[in-house]
């Protein structure tokens, strides 16, 4: 792990300077490959592949800040290079915010890969935008960790639909000299009004995840505040249990200075802001404390929600053998351990754990190896959730947070 910090150090005052001149003048976005007919691909039974073909020269990608590295942050970060030059198939990366905007952008077509976290996979596989995996045609599918390779927010009816990437946990991150070194230990500090150690309330300096499925957050910490409601699973709630989640979030909301998506924006606010608590991901906490920022991070005491993202290929991919050659290469150790190390991550193939000079033999247990049984990963709500009563679907999640952020 100490390899890695240290590159950060060399690349941190780059991404802020990056921070900087996107707030004064924020570039259009890269315009959505044009959707193309699928390329003429090796026979199927049912949607699903069943041979690998040679390549159709460029596979476009979908994915999260930070997922698909060629080196120019950093040069030590480089994991499409040497699959460009092994296989032909040039790598185009969209970058998403949210999964709703990956939901939104595989829609429109034209992608061939997602890394979809788990309140996406489950719409992109009942909307039929996904196709089934052949996992036969990826070589290296047996050394993906087996409490992921049939997780129910990819699997459906025994089918997958995807190949795990990585996953964490989202994380208290907090300013260290605001919390007088002490690390707080519950979801309170960003949900109730309070002084902390340096004397000032935090109202006005929390944050909150701009996105619907930050309703399962409030959910988990009532689950073990509130028992009374009978929360099991933070992803389905009844109407009582949804509405007791959103009272909680309209009183968050008195307190929070702003809803966050973008990382390197919040990093910001941490940084010049006055920020000094909020759900984060890894990769904030990692790059801020690279800097030298006074950060740190906890799972409080009511554990915490977390991500297990999926590389899933469209059903009409323009380019589905690179698709497929992607996917392979996706979980290599190299990469896997890699992509750890940068983004505070942890691999979907275990042994990238051991033997990568970037992560370091202790990283995956730095980034939370150990805490995979304290997450409830993301997943869409659905209405039908096998109980007595119907949950909450996730389109009602969307408009009522909407209205939460919009203080209704």
């Amino acid at each position: 792990m100490k390899t890695y910090r240290i590159l950060f150090i060399a690349v941190i005052s780059m991404l802020t300077l990056a921070i900087v001149l996107s707030a004064c003048a924020a570039p259009a976005a890269p315009a959505a490959p044009a959707p193309a007919a699928p390329a003429e691909a090796p026979a199927e039974e049912g949607g699903m592949m069943t041979e690998v073909g040679e390549g159709e020269g460029e596979v476009n990608i979908v994915a999260w800040a930070g997922y698909i590295e060629r080196g120019e942050t950093d040069p030590a970060f480089d994991w499409v290079t040497d699959f460009e030059a092994e296989t032909g198939c040039k790598v185009n990366v969209k970058v998403a915010a949210t999964s709703d905007e990956m939901v939104a952008l595989m829609n429109e077509g034209g992608f061939d890969v997602v890394t979809a976290s788990g309140d996406a996979s489950l719409r992109l596989i009942s909307g039929g935008t996904v196709q089934e995996i052949n996992t036969d045609l990826i070589p290296s599918w047996g050394a993906v960790d087996p409490r992921l390779q049939s997780a129910e927010w990819h699997t459906v009816d025994g089918k997958h639909y995807g190949v795990p990437y990585q996953w964490g946990s989202n994380v208290l991150m907090y300013n260290t000299e605001a919390f007088g070194g002490e690390a707080p230990e519950s979801w309170n500090v960003v949900y109730e009004e309070m002084t902390l150690a340096d004397g000032q309330s935090n109202k006005g300096r929390v944050q909150a995840f701009d996105g619907p499925i930050y309703i399962a957050d409030a959910a988990l910490y009532l689950k073990a505040h509130n028992p009374e409601l009978g929360i099991e699973d933070p992803y389905a709630l009844t109407r009582d249990q949804f509405n007791a989640a959103l009272d909680l979030l309209r009183q968050q909301r008195e307190l929070v200075g702003r809803y966050w998506h973008d990382a390197f924006i919040q990093m910001d606010d941490f940084t010049n802001e006055g920020v000094v608590a909020s759900s984060s991901w890894p990769f904030q906490v990692n790059l801020l404390q690279a800097g030298g920022a006074p950060i740190g991070s906890v799972i409080p005491s009511e554990g915490a929600t977390g991500w297990a993202d999926t590389s899933m290929v469209h059903s009409e991919a323009p380019h589905p053998n690179c698709a497929y050659k992607w996917l392979e290469h996706s979980i290599n150790p190299k990469l896997q351990g890699d992509l750890a190390a940068w983004f505070g991550s942890v691999p979907a193939v275990l042994v990238a754990c051991e033997g990568n000079e970037l992560l370091g033999d202790g990283g995956c247990d730095t980034n939370g190896l150990g805490n995979f049984d304290k997450i409830a990963f993301w997943k869409t709500p659905v209405a039908n959730c096998g109980g007595s009563e119907e949950c909450v679907p996730y389109h009602e999640w969307v408009t009522n947070y909407i209205a939460v952020i919009g203080g209704r």
